[in-house]
């Protein structure tokens, strides 16, 4: 190949490249200026923008551009101005609670009382003479501490995203890493609330007994941060590196227990504690909430079904006494499945599960 060809070929590539970018930098602009975003912080990523383009006409480096375009994406897909509409209506909320749980008379009455005093303030226009208590339900696995976050954002008709806490061995899991690498990304705060596209939804902070001990004080830390009310109306994410407010946001928290919790962040919570359910309780609970409930999962109704009511403490306690409905809960799963098999496979399409042939479905 002669010099001259090689020369040609290269310019060639060099200007497609040059085109390629330049159409990179030219979406993350209009990506940007089409954003609902604060004005300073979009006149922000604009100089950041400018100066990567700079940076490529002299440099073959596109890594900074990863890194940008991956910025711009994120602080584009935030809800900086995004809300829901809250549900004002104690009535339903307590319809709600009823339809969703089973006794727990004194916790949905505390509940209650906490979505009043919310919706006083709301149908009053004054968000910033009261921070409701942040809710946190205390008991052992299975006894309807995330149910009951997730029927308090159904009452309020609030958007509801869980961060998972067990395991979490790093301050910078929540916070977010500088954006110094192309590895680098938000926290799991940013990140819930890009899924739940407004900035005012219920963030469930679950299992905070689980985190790992070499981290705890840290996250204990960034905690305190976002539970109270004088600092959580500026949290700054190291990857976003820009105050996000949080002040709307309806933080729950739960945990097996408070022993790995400090003093500083229970100051900032309001402790309900979950009982362990009774057997009487569990055979309700079975009947009118477990039982249809994976009945309509599986697409099956109770004329496929049938259960004599003298099994039903037999099918609540099949192996001894569970504090929650989880093991009740795999139980009745269990059972259906196996019923769910035997119509697919042309055995029958009606079945009645009775002292004969419970072993058959149990176990």
């Amino acid at each position: 190949m002669s010099r001259g060809i090689y020369q040609l070929k290269f310019k060639s590539a060099n200007s497609m490249d040059d085109k390629k970018t330049l159409s990179e930098i030219e979406k993350l602009k209009n990506n940007l200026q089409s954003a609902d975003l604060p004005a300073n912080l979009q006149e922000k990523a604009l100089e950041q923008i400018e100066r990567v383009s700079l940076a490529l006409k002299y440099s073959a480096n596109f890594s900074q551009l990863d890194i940008t375009a991956k910025y711009i994406d994120w602080i584009v897909n935030l809800p900086w101005n995004k809300k829901t509409n809250d549900i004002l209506d104690i009535n339903l909320a307590k319809k709600i609670l009823d339809e969703n749980h089973y006794g727990l008379e004194k916790i949905k009455q505390r509940i209650l009382e906490y979505l009043s005093i919310i919706i006083l303030q709301k149908q009053k226009n004054n968000d910033d003479l009261y921070r409701a208590p942040i809710l946190f339900f205390v008991g052992l696995a299975g006894t309807g501490k995330t149910t009951l976050a997730k029927s308090v954002a159904e009452a309020l008709g609030k958007k509801m995203v869980r961060i998972p806490f067990g395991g979490l061995s790093s301050a910078l899991d929540l916070r977010g890493q500088t954006k110094t690498s192309p590895q680098a990304e938000p926290g799991m705060i940013i990140k819930a609330l890009r899924r739940a596209q407004t900035k005012n939804p219920v963030i469930l902070l679950d299992e905070l007994d689980r985190i790992t001990p070499e981290a705890r004080a840290s996250i204990m830390g960034v905690l305190i941060e976002l539970l109270d009310p004088g600092q959580n109306n500026a949290f700054t994410d190291y990857f976003i590196d820009y105050p996000f407010d949080l002040s709307q946001v309806l933080f729950i928290a739960t945990a097996n227990n408070t022993n790995n919790i400090s003093t500083a962040v229970m100051d900032r919570l309001e402790v309900i504690s979950m009982p362990s359910y009774t057997d009487e309780e569990k055979i309700a609970i079975a009947k009118s909430y477990v039982f249809p409930r994976y009945l309509k999962y599986a697409g099956l109704t109770a004329e496929n079904i049938k259960i004599e009511d003298s099994l039903w403490p037999k099918i609540t306690r099949p192996l001894g006494f569970d504090a929650g409905i989880r093991t009740l809960e795999r139980t009745i799963e269990g059972i259906i499945r196996k019923v769910a098999l035997k119509i697919v496979k042309g055995e029958g399409t009606s079945f009645i599960i009775n002292e004969t042939n419970i072993k058959e479905y149990l176990y």
